[in-house]
């Protein structure tokens, strides 16, 4: 496509679906998709004759074509470029086509999801989507990252016991989808040193917020021989390159969302602010917002600090009693540990959370027994603390809410092509 340019007065022969048509008894202006892109493809009566014309006029929305035609100049065209019609074939008919131009509301769209993809925003959402992918593996192949497929179903718990599914796993009692990669990726830093996974997560977490699906991806990285500060310069290396990078990519995608490229590419051109914990707690309260140190920051708080600090925001050194039982204590605060949450804003909130690990055997066993954690199940996890441990670090990040923050959505379940939420897992 990016080549028709190249192509003007040429034929050229495709196959797609009619996404909508308008005009008159002289001119029929279709717009075509293929390969989720809109073209304009202008059918004239005086070349295509009255029984052609006639047919073009009759085709109803997301019926499947095949049309021949030359390709044009066009200047006002989204892509610059359109196909004015010399041919056209019928490969299957649609009929009472549930999604129109007419307003639907959101349970009906996302009812109706199978077919809501097929529309203007959700195609360009979903190329985004996929230009971040791309953009994340790329960013890792450059670094010279080993990908690490780590399993799906796993005995172990990686944050928080009460937001698991779980299933029985043959004769061998509970297995649960992973919650995170994190534990099976920091096994192989010892092997590869700087490693990562991109894959499907799970939570059972009894939110309904617009921050949180119940299934998403998340891409988690985990170096070997990294403290907590050079964690977070990657982490912020990471996401102002990548996201330069898609917006380069996706300019017209996001001129269709509306979407101020111009404001996100400020906000992520240079390093983003740093702050401790503490320091964030004292700003909320100078701002009348109720919070004492030792809880957790929620939205409406995220939202007043990147406000009032204007943009994304490391938060580092939460305290230790509300973060995994992984992450390094702090040796300067021991009530604290070694971590940072980057918060995005817009009402995007966390994006990434990250840590040093704790590499101390018996404040980790201490940590799993705190939280109520069966030890046997972390034999295998401890042995890291056992045979050559190192200092390192790592972090994750859930693809949803990137492609939230860099699309301007308000709500991640437009993120991902179908959305498991608590109240939804249809289609």
């Amino acid at each position: 496509m990016e080549k028709m340019l190249e192509n003007i007065g040429k034929e050229i022969e495709l196959k797609g679906w009619l996404h909508g048509i308008r005009g008159s008894n002289k001119f029929q202006f279709l717009t075509f998709r293929t390969s989720g892109q809109l073209i304009q493809v202008i059918a004239e009566k005086e070349i295509l004759g009255e029984e052609v014309f006639k047919i073009v006029k009759s085709l109803t929305q997301e019926t499947s074509i095949s049309i021949k035609g030359i390709i044009l100049a066009n200047e006002k065209a989204n892509l610059g470029w359109e196909i004015q019609l010399r041919q056209i074939e019928i490969i299957s008919p649609s009929s009472d086509y549930p999604i129109t131009p007419k307003e639907h509301g959101t349970d009906f769209l996302f009812s109706h999801r199978h077919l809501w993809l097929r529309s203007k925003k959700q195609l360009v959402i979903l190329r985004v989507r996929s230009e971040l992918s791309f953009q994340i593996r790329n960013f890792f192949h450059q670094k010279k990252y080993t990908n690490i497929d780590t399993p799906i179903l796993t005995g172990s718990v990686g944050e928080s016991a009460g937001t698991l599914f779980s299933t029985d796993y043959f004769d061998l009692g509970k297995a649960y989808l992973a919650q995170t990669g994190q534990l099976y990726l920091e096994t192989a830093i010892f092997a590869h040193e700087k490693v990562y996974c991109f894959g499907p997560t799970f939570r059972a977490e009894k939110s309904k917020t617009r921050r949180h699906l119940t299934e998403f991806w998340m891409v988690e990285a985990e170096t070997a021989f990294l403290e907590n500060e050079q964690n977070i310069q990657f982490q912020d290396e990471f996401v102002r390159t990548v996201v330069q990078k898609t917006v380069e990519a996706c300019k017209l995608d996001l001129e269709i969302l509306e979407r101020d490229t111009t404001k996100l590419l400020s906000q992520v051109a240079t390093a983003f602010q740093v702050i401790d914990y503490s320091n964030a707690i004292e700003h909320l309260k100078s701002s009348g917002f109720s919070i004492e140190w030792g809880e957790d920051i929620n939205a409406e708080g995220e939202n007043i600090l990147t406000e009032k600090l204007g943009g994304a925001i490391f938060i580092k050194n939460y305290p230790r009693a509300i973060k995994a039982f992984y992450m390094k204590q702090n040796p300067n605060d021991q009530k604290t540990v070694l971590c940072s949450d980057l918060i995005a804003p817009d009402g995007v909130g966390e994006i990434i959370g990250g840590s040093e690990r704790e590499v101390d055997f018996d404040k980790i066993v201490a940590r799993i027994q705190e939280e109520d954690l069966p030890l046997e199940g972390y034999s295998w996890y401890l042995d890291l603390r056992k045979y050559g441990s190192v200092p390192h670090s790592g972090w994750g990040l859930g693809l949803e809410r990137l492609v939230a923050w860099v699309c301007g959505l308000p709500h991640v379940r437009e993120c991902i092509p179908f959305p498991r939420m608590m109240y939804r897992i249809f289609p």
